[in-house]
């Protein structure tokens, strides 16, 4: 398996640090808001780079956080007349909701910002122990020119960045010994949440807080470090040089960036109009069809979203969705024997839709050919799955396209049938909205279970069910 890495600027073979374990990082949002369709593609590309090292047999140690405090949450927060706290909590609610409805799987760790504080202030310590950050009246900044190697990631010049950022020096940051110096650690203003330090009451600067988090949960130097490519710089540069300095090794192993998501060809802004959060795109399109669309292009190409694309995506799902629906359909009339010899070789043919699905995965995360082989696998089943099939080959060439497509994180089989103690907690919500003579709602909760193919009985002993 080869992944393009931005710090060497080319393919290499993946490697991982302990053999058959890997160990991932991505910069997770900012929550002060619903998440926008922006923040929505590195969740799906990276989760999807995830299921495809388990899908090869990798235990992945995966961690993404959530920055939960930050300029933009204190100034949501003092709009609403709310906590920072309570602007943070709503949003990483309301982000795991749309990162369910994109099938982006938890990752195994979640850490908190503000739960990570300690940790935080003894990296800023250690680093002032060894020269490398500086206070300045409650503000501890990082010496950028005492990391020999800053700018290696970027590849950025950092004399051109220094005669670039002259305009520092006169917007009050003149404390700064150099203008790329950054901050680890910043004084509290009235009325932002702070913390005790042996340098001011204050909080940390956003960029020491994924280094302190990355070392915690997946040790001083992982495997791969994942995020968009706006946070090459500064964000991921400063990354590196705390972490090596702090630690004395290398940090992260490989770097990888998705590309920008454009709008109607245009940049997503505000300002344009054309802002758009995951929770509106739902209010559309079912998030399958999102995630479909995002992993339709490679995840280093930039992506235009438009109505138009967004159409072609939630056919191209459906397109696979009915091939595994006729297939069950097929499954419950077909006779139940061993595979003839002819089935076998046609199962073969099959087989080689994996082995080019695995080919276009193995080669950086390539999606877009994954989807093609899909569809390439879709085509032969229409074609060559019929009646007179086998129970057994038919389930063979279902189970082959729904697996494929759980790797991308794509659920190719209609929703699955309510659970019973799913059905049971809706009987007592219309038992309920009867006794509160809500009978639309009543209504409303028979009709939904009827959809599911539930038929409610009701009896002297009370509510009885059956599956249809």
């Amino acid at each position: 398996m080869k992944v393009f890495n931005t710090q060497t600027r080319r393919k290499e073979e993946f490697e991982p640090l302990v053999p058959g374990k890997v160990s991932m990082y991505v910069c997770g949002p900012t929550v002060y808001n619903f998440i926008h369709i922006g923040n929505a593609r590195p969740m799906i590309v990276f989760d999807t780079a995830r299921r495809y090292m388990e899908h090869k047999g990798y235990e992945v140690n995966y961690v993404s956080n959530f920055t939960d405090v930050d300029d933009k949450i204190i100034a949501k927060a003092i709009e609403e007349g709310v906590t920072a706290q309570e602007i943070s909590e709503r949003y990483i609610a309301e982000c795991k909701k749309d990162m369910e409805g994109m099938n982006v799987k938890p990752a195994t760790t979640h850490p908190l910002a503000t739960q990570e504080i300690g940790g935080m202030i003894e990296m800023i310590q250690t680093l002032i122990d060894k020269g490398y950050a500086y206070d300045v009246d409650g503000t501890v900044y990082f010496r950028t020119k005492k990391f020999k190697e800053y700018g290696k990631l970027s590849h950025k010049n950092l004399d051109d960045l220094r005669s670039g950022n002259r305009s520092l020096l006169v917007t009050g940051e003149d404390q700064k010994e150099d203008p790329l110096d950054f901050v680890l650690w910043k004084p509290k203003k009235e009325g932002e949440p702070s913390w005790p330090s042996p340098w001011s009451d204050g909080r940390p600067g956003w960029h020491i807080e994924c280094s302190v988090m990355a070392k915690k949960y997946l040790g001083e130097e992982i495997d791969i470090h994942a995020g968009g490519e706006d946070l090459i710089f500064p964000h991921h540069e400063n990354e590196i040089a705390q972490s090596e300095c702090c630690n004395g090794k290398p940090f992260a192993k490989y770097w990888l960036h998705n590309a920008f998501l454009n709008i109607d060809n245009r940049k997503m802004s505000k300002s344009l109009g054309n802002f758009f959060t995951v929770r509106e795109i739902s209010e559309k399109y079912d998030l399958q069809v999102l995630r479909f669309f995002m992993l339709s292009a490679h995840y280093r190409s930039p992506l235009n979203f438009s109505a138009e694309l967004m159409e072609a995506s939630a056919n191209g799902l459906e397109r696979i969705r009915n091939a595994v629906s006729n297939l069950g359909y097929l499954l419950e009339n077909a006779a139940d024997d061993s595979m003839t010899e002819e089935e076998q070789k046609r199962l073969d043919e099959v087989m080689a839709f994996e082995t080019k699905f695995d080919e276009a995965m193995d080669d950086d995360f390539n999606t877009a050919d994954a989807i093609a082989a899909i569809f390439e696998l879709v085509k032969y089943a229409n074609s060559n799955v019929s009646a007179g099939n086998t129970k057994a080959f038919i389930q063979a060439v279902r189970d082959e396209i729904v697996k494929l497509c759980d790797v991308l994180g794509i659920i190719a089989e209609e929703q699955q049938e309510l659970l019973d103690e799913e059905i049971e907690k809706l009987i007592q919500e219309r038992q309920e909205a009867r006794k509160a003579k809500n009978f639309a709602r009543a209504d409303e909760i028979r009709n939904q279970l009827l959809e599911q193919g539930i038929t409610l009985l009701d009896t002297r002993e009370g509510v009885k069910w059956k599956r249809a």
